[in-house]
């Protein structure tokens, strides 16, 4: 994916929280190019005289945590605008386009951007999906050697993102201010965004909730699922659900520490539901997706649009999922080709006519 990006754009572009592995990604497809850590300072000194280092290189030129130097994108656009210019650049980010300043308009028509997460269910073991939904899909704390271990990553991954990372960016929000909301949102985790309770609850203003939750995403380290709207008479939910994207970091934000915990609690469904969500969006590489929901109850938790058809996913926690009427709505209201139900068992079956209960272990094969 990586090297075809390259070779279509002049510009590629790994975004995606830290920690989650762009680096050892973009090390895989170095080709004996050129390595800038910008967070190290003799990199850093290297690029003193940026248009002049880099004008220099030819092959693939990595800038690794590129929204630290945001003032390098108008000097790439003029370099790879330039026909002598033999570099390709590949930039590794953990803050989207939207937050970094000017990045959008730097590089727009130059640049080819491919979201990354952590593990997946195409990178473990099928029979592991209850561990990556329980530690999320970070690689320490996913491979850590016990349940501890990882519970203390996370732990001292939430602390250094408040404390350094988003500083980093140019915001001035305290720590502590930026934790709470982190924590209220935990709660809210699969709920349709209220800004007037987050107001006040922090003791601020709408906007402010609103630019905070607004950082977070752009961090990737929560999802807004947007509202489909249909042409319908029905009255239609029109705010985006929010979701903390890495289960494992939800749990601890939630102060779960195991797989038990986690089963016992009120956010036990929500929590597979935003675990089965950032699945299906990870394997199927859409950006293409929506919730639905109406004020009279009927609702939809995932609507993609995949080759022209329209595939609706209901998620559910228990053994056995039975039709409801909000699937029937859903299915007519909506025109839905398929719908499937997604659940943790073993087994995918046909429920009825294009409504079919789905394995976590299957969603591989019906998304690829």
């Amino acid at each position: 994916m990586v090297q075809r990006a390259l070779h279509e754009s002049p510009v590629a572009a790994i975004l995606g929280p830290r920690q989650c592995g762009k680096t050892t990604l973009a090390r895989t497809v170095e080709d004996g190019g050129h390595y800038f850590d910008l967070e190290n300072p003799l990199d850093l000194a290297r690029l003193s005289t940026p248009l002049m280092a880099l004008s220099a290189l030819s092959g693939t030129v990595i800038l690794d945590e590129v929204q630290r130097r945001p003032d390098l994108l108008p000097i790439l656009r003029s370099l790879v605008d330039d026909p002598a210019c033999k570099a390709r650049f590949l930039l590794l980010g953990s803050a989207s386009p939207h937050l970094v300043r000017h990045t959008s308009e730097s590089l727009a028509g130059r640049v080819s951007f491919i979201d990354m997460s952590g593990f997946d269910l195409e990178e473990v073991d099928s029979d592991s999906f209850e561990r990556l939904w329980d530690r999320g899909g970070f690689p320490r704390s996913f491979l850590a050697a016990s349940q501890e271990a990882s519970c203390r990553w996370r732990s001292d991954f939430i602390r250094t993102f408040l404390e350094r990372d988003v500083p980093q960016l140019g915001i001035t929000i305290p720590p502590e201010t930026l934790r709470r909301f982190w924590v209220m949102l935990s709660h809210y985790h699969g709920q349709v965004w209220t800004g007037a309770d987050f107001a006040r609850s922090l003791g601020t203003a709408e906007p402010s909730a609103r630019r905070y939750l607004d950082i977070l995403t752009g961090a990737y380290v929560i999802r807004q699922l947007q509202p489909w709207f249909e042409n319908i008479s029905k009255r239609q939910v029109k705010s985006p659900k929010v979701y903390v994207r890495d289960t494992g970091l939800l749990h601890a934000l939630l102060s779960l520490p195991n797989m038990d915990a986690v089963r016992s609690h009120p956010k036990a469904g929500a929590s597979w539901e935003g675990f089965v969500i950032e699945q299906i969006l990870s394997l199927s590489g859409t950006r293409d997706a929506y919730f639905w929901a109406t004020h009279g109850g009927a609702e939809l938790d995932l609507l993609l649009f995949r080759g022209g058809k329209r595939l609706g996913f209901e998620i559910k926690l228990g053994d056995a999922p039975t039709t409801t009427k909000s699937m029937q709505i859903a299915l007519q209201d909506l025109a839905l080709d398929l719908l499937f139900v997604v659940y943790p068992g073993s087994i995918s079956y046909p429920l009825q006519d294009r409504i079919q209960v789905l394995s976590i272990g299957d969603l591989y094969n019906i998304l690829r």
